[in-house]
């Protein structure tokens, strides 16, 4: 993440683990801090009319290479409240793009006011 991560500009250095076999969650870790870990997932397992214009990631980072299709990957960074996991909740205004080739990645801030950055991933089951 060569521009860094919001609230973390300094650090831009990031694996992504996976949390465990069949689960939705992976680790966005920190290369250069261990304790600076962060929960992401697909944000299209739990809204599956997500919108991301996948363009202005190219842009930002100059990954367009022409007319070639590169290889994008996007996650969400999930907050899960300590005791509370049915209140985990999704930041879709600012989504981590990853480019496989290239190995790096960028978060965007989208400009669609209609998504939350507390988008509850947990929805209650109506009777």
């Amino acid at each position: 993440m060569p521009k860094g991560f919001v609230g973390f500009p300094k650090e831009t250095r990031f694996c992504i683990i996976h949390h465990k076999e069949n689960s939705p969650f992976f680790w966005f870790q920190s290369v250069d801090d261990p304790a600076l870990a962060f929960v992401i997932t697909n944000p299209w397992l739990f809204k599956p009319d997500y919108k991301v214009d996948l363009k202005a990631a190219n842009q930002i980072m100059e990954w367009d290479q022409e007319g070639e299709t590169v290889p994008l990957e996007c996650y969400v960074v999930v907050t899960i409240p300590k005791g509370s996991p049915e209140k985990m909740t999704a930041n879709l205004i600012a989504p981590v793009v990853v480019n496989t080739d290239a190995r790096e990645a960028v978060q965007i801030v989208l400009p669609d006011a209609s998504y939350s950055h507390k988008y509850p991933l947990v929805r209650k089951e109506t009777s």
